[in-house]
């Protein structure tokens, strides 16, 4: 078993392990660790700035990414005094395959009046502790994304409509890294359409092509929780959505636009 996703390939690059694979091919890595090693160079390209809130990231999957090295470069859009815009691209072969976009913004201490209107936030269904283990329908055997997380059912089931799923690393995703609490959310939130589907997985084929993930405050602790439900249209195409949340309760909401097909 790989100790990590990712292991280090020289300045700005990064070799993949079996602990990314996911579970339409064999050969190719599940969406969340690739977005989360974009968060990762987008963080640190934000920190110098005095800026650590992520409140934006959306990734855009471009073609499937393969379980091979990788690279990374990171670009400054615009930098303000409050907030800055990043662009992330990350590379395989010579050939991009997913770009990512990120708002970052300052944080700072702000008293709030009391009783505000939908306050206070919402809680997941159960906590980590209240909730059943359980592993993804997928697993095959071979070393995959459901070793490199641990998951508990807070309500609902896998692969049978809403659902509601904590996720913790098993592993770490960068080799002699703690993960930074925007990559346990990616890591996480790409599972949307996985954890809420309600078509067969064995006939159908339900791809997301891009995850937005918008966050309030930061998330605490190890634990991320996706309570995500599946929408489909009549021409193949869907939208999974998910509130996310922490132990301490809601932290941000996430979407993924899915494409829709039989298998061959």
């Amino acid at each position: 078993m790989p100790q990590s996703a990712y292991v280090p390939a020289g300045e700005g690059a990064w070799r993949a392990t079996e602990l990314t694979r996911g579970p339409w091919d064999p050969q190719h890595q599940h969406g969340g660790p690739p977005i989360a090693l974009l968060a990762r160079a987008i963080a640190r390209a934000a920190a110098p700035l005095g800026l650590t809130h992520f409140a934006r990231l959306t990734a855009n999957l471009l073609r499937p990414v393969p379980i091979a090295e990788l690279a990374v470069a990171v670009t400054t859009d615009y930098a303000g005094r409050n907030a800055a815009h990043f662009t992330a691209v990350l590379t395989s072969g010579g050939k991009e395959m997913v770009r990512g976009t990120a708002v970052v913004q300052r944080e700072s201490d702000l008293p709030l009046p009391p009783d505000l209107p939908g306050h206070p936030l919402p809680q997941a269904p159960r906590s980590p502790a209240d909730s059943a283990a359980a592993r993804a329908p997928f697993v095959t055997g071979s070393p995959s994304y459901a070793d490199l997380v641990e998951t508990r059912v807070a309500e609902g089931a896998f692969f049978r409509g809403p659902s509601a799923v904590w996720f913790r690393l098993r592993h770490p995703l960068h080799q002699g890294e703690a993960p930074l609490p925007i990559e346990r959310v990616a890591v996480a939130a790409d599972s949307g359409n996985g954890i809420s589907a309600i078509l067969d997985f064995k006939r159908y084929v339900f791809v997301n092509s891009d995850l937005t993930v918008n966050l309030l405050r930061a998330p605490a602790g190890e634990w991320i929780c996706i309570e995500s439900r599946t929408l489909l249209g009549p021409t193949s195409n869907g939208l999974a959505e998910a509130r996310i949340y922490d132990e301490q309760g809601l932290v941000g909401r996430s979407t993924q636009s899915l494409v829709v097909r039989t298998r061959e």
